[in-house]
Order: C-alpha cells, then structure tokens, then sequence
C-alpha cells in the first residue's frame, strides 16, 4: 500500500472514547505525545505498526478508519457543498482537506446539520432511501464481512460443481430445507421472488432470466447465512428509521448476492484481465449487465482495489433510482437534476448500443463515462405487453486519468477534447451554455431586451 493512512480523527475519537490523554496513550503506544499529537492533527500518516498496536491494545477495528471519517470523508462533504445553496462561495477541494484537517467536529457537526435538514436543493435528504443510501456511501459500498463470506461460500460451491445455479438449489434445499419452484407469471401476478414459509419453498416468477433466478437464489441465502453480518451492519448504521434500515439491509443482501455471483478476487482478476470489458464479464459470471456494473463499484478492498467506477440508473424521464458513487467519489451522480450534455441520456436512442462519453466538470475534473439502456428484470409493468416494459439507462464511469485500463476507452484520447457539463442548471455556474433551461439557484436572471447570447438564461455574475 503506497497510500498514506492519514487518520487523526479516528485516533484521537478513540482515544477520548477510552479515556486517555495523549501523553497516556502515547506510552502505551511506545511512541512520543508530540508524535501522536502530530498523528491525531494528520499531520503524520499512521503507520501500520501502530495500527497493529491499536487493534491489538484498544479493541480497534481498522474499518473505522474508512467508515468514521467525519462527514464521510471529503468526497462525501464536497457532494453536500454541491448544493446550489454554496454556488457562490466556490469551496475546492483544498479548502475542503483543510477543513477536515483543522476542524474534523465541526465539519461532523455541519455533515449532520444538513442532512437533517434537508436543504431545497437537496431533496429527500431525509426520506429513507436517501437515509440508506447515506449509510451505503459512508462505508463507500465496500463492505469486507460480506465480501469474505460470499467469497467463502463461492469457493465452497465450487467444490460441489461447475454450475452455481444447480449449486444454489441444493444448498438452499439440503442446509435449509428450501425447494426452489419456478411459476407462471399469471401464477405470480405481478411478483419476482416470493419465500412461502408454509410450503418450505422459493417461488420465482418465469419471466426471470437466468440471472435473475441465479440472484434470487444467492439472495435467500444471504438472508439466511449472512444474518449475522448484516446485523452487524444494521447496527452500526444508528437507524432511527425503520423503512431506512429495512432499505439497508435489503441493500446487503443483494450485494453478499452479487458477491456470490462474482467473487471478489476472481471478479477483479478478470476485470483485470480484460480491461473492465462489461460484455465479457457478463458471460463469464452469468451475470446482468446492471449486476456487473453494481459490483464494479464495490471493489475496494485494502491491498486489492479495483479501479474507482460510480453507477447510475435513470429512467427516460431523468428520474434516479439507483446510484452508487464507490470509492470514485463522483460529484456527477449527486445532482438531483442531470446535464442534458452528457449522454447518459442518450442511451434510450441506441438500445443496441452504448454510449461513449469523455467528461468535463467545472472544477477541472475528467471522467470517462460509458452508458447502456436496460430492460427491468421479470415481468413488464402491466401485464405481458413488450411496449409497456420498463426501461432504465445504466451510467457507468471512472475519473479520466483511470481509464486506459479500460478495453471501452482504447482508442480514444483521454487528454483530449472533453463536453463541458455540470450538476444540472441549478448547481452550475457555467456561462452560455446553449442548454442550460435556468439561472443558477441563488443568482438573479438576468434579461436584456436588447441582445440574446447562446443561453436565453444569463444570470447575474456571469
């Protein structure tokens, strides 16, 4: 690892939590108290003696270093100071690390305020998807205790045969006493997966397509074997909202699912192998198009990280109901409005194809995006009808500077030409954009009776 572990916060948080002073731990610890001191004001990046010392000594689990950043962490802050409520104040990334650096409380304390609140520009900050989803990103969608054990029950699988879904079934039938029965849809009107308690058996729908079924199946088993874990989880995440935690935890089952279908180091390895090649991965893995997006940002494992991908899944109407920034730390997904510039959107116009795409933000950052229009697993919204089947775009990408390891991205320059976007009209500050439908939120419109730029929205410090 050639990354330096700067963790002040966590250190000195356990340290107040065991009652110590600095000079008091910094004798147990076998170092001096300006050293430590220098340590909890990261100053000094912990070294990995001392995390050893520290998990030994104090109890302490590493993961909190990545899961107990104040706030979230910097990416995290910086998605909320994305607000259009701080456009003006121009906050980068420096000022953001010396915040955290100086004052690691207060921004905790700020993270806090406003997701309570729930400012206008950040709708739902307190509903329970968004709730759960604050949750998922604080631990940046990785999660090791999950991903150990359906790595553990993969390798097992694998020991009884070749095909994970005739393993599966036999799991589920011979450890749990669970037969797996697959129904009409006029049978299972309306419903994918169904666990009848009274009959011992998982009822999925026909119009599921083998991985789907494949899924169903890897998730019942996580509801049963994975209990622990996710209970765990659900804890730590301090839920004061039921609907939130029931949200998490379903989150949870799906992803030890995915983490069956793709083990970790064998899904990296391939990914590898073959430059994140989606189409490729899908047959290897007999996953989804969506499934392999999702895992490709849970790759964050300590010592064998994937490379940084978020996701996003948007209907034809720009509505969001997936996303996932990973360790990517993606700003681009956060709006809740999205730039008609990038071409997330027009994946609906090419369903045989995908949509290729080198990014510009404001603040200077570049992202290579790729996006593909999906079909909803099961059976279409209404009945059988093809012309009434949901669809969804599924936006994949990485920062710019990732992307040559990226089979997608082979000829295409990376340090050339990129589109201009934003957060949406109402966080982005760029002039004469010939798309843009509205001022800035907290600047004045502009109107000048006498002359028309590129944007009929010019705004006031443009």
């Amino acid at each position: 690892m050639k990354e330096k572990l700067l963790a002040g916060h966590a250190v000195r948080r356990l340290r107040r939590r065991v009652g110590l002073t600095q000079a008091a731990m910094a004798e147990m610890l076998e170092v001096s108290p300006s050293y430590l001191n220098l340590i909890e004001r990261d100053q000094r990046a912990l070294p990995a003696r001392l995390l050893v010392t520290l998990a030994e000594r104090f109890d302490f689990d590493p993961r909190a270093l990545a899961a107990g950043e104040p706030g979230g962490g910097a990416e995290a802050l910086r998605r909320r100071l994305a607000d259009p409520l701080f456009a003006d104040l121009e906050i980068d990334r420096h000022e953001v690390a010396e915040w955290l650096a100086a004052a690691p409380g207060g921004a905790e304390a700020f993270a806090r305020a406003f997701d309570r609140a729930g400012t206008p520009g950040a709708a739902g900050a307190g509903d329970p998807m968004t709730v759960a989803r604050r949750e998922i990103e604080r631990w940046r969608n990785h999660f090791p205790d999950l991903d150990a054990a359906a790595e553990a029950l993969a390798d097992e699988l694998r020991l009884v045969g070749a095909d994970l879904f005739g393993a599966l079934v036999d799991r589920l039938r011979v450890r749990h006493g669970i037969s797996l029965r697959i129904l009409p849809v006029d049978v299972l009107a309306g419903v994918l997966r169904r666990l009848d308690l009274h009959a011992r058996q998982l009822q999925v729908s026909e119009m599921l397509d083998a991985a789907g079924r494949t899924f169903a199946l890897a998730f019942q088993i996580a509801q049963l074997e994975a209990r622990g874990e996710v209970d765990a989880l659900a804890r730590g995440g301090g839920f004061a909202d039921r609907t939130a935690e029931r949200l998490f935890r379903r989150h949870l089952h799906g992803y030890f699912a995915a983490a069956a279908m793709m083990p970790y180091a064998r899904f990296l390895r391939a990914c590898e192998t073959t430059g994140y090649d989606v189409d490729v991965l899908q047959r290897r893995f007999g996953a989804s198009f969506e499934q392999v997006a999702h895992r490709m940002t849970t790759l964050g494992r300590v010592g064998a990280r994937g490379l940084g991908f978020f996701m996003i899944r948007v209907d034809r109407a720009g509505q969001c109901s997936k996303r996932f920034a990973g360790a990517s730390g993606a700003m681009l997904i956060e709006a809740e409005g999205r730039c008609p510039l990038w071409r997330l959107h027009h994946a609906f116009d090419r369903p045989a194809g995908e949509a290729l795409q080198l990014l510009e933000l404001e603040d200077g950052s570049r992202w290579f995006t790729q996006a593909r229009v999906v079909q909803a697993s099961g059976a279409p919204a209404g009945g059988s009808r093809a012309d009434v089947a949901a669809e969804f775009a599924i936006g994949i990408g990485v920062p710019a500077d990732q992307a040559r390891a990226i089979a997608a991205a082979r000829g295409i320059d990376l340090g050339g030409a990129a589109t201009p976007v934003g957060l949406g009209c109402a966080a982005c500050l760029r002039e004469e954009c010939p798309q843009r439908s509205a001022a800035p939120a907290g600047r004045a419109l502009l109107v000048n009776d006498r002359e028309r730029g590129a944007s009929a929205f010019a705004f006031a410090g443009s």
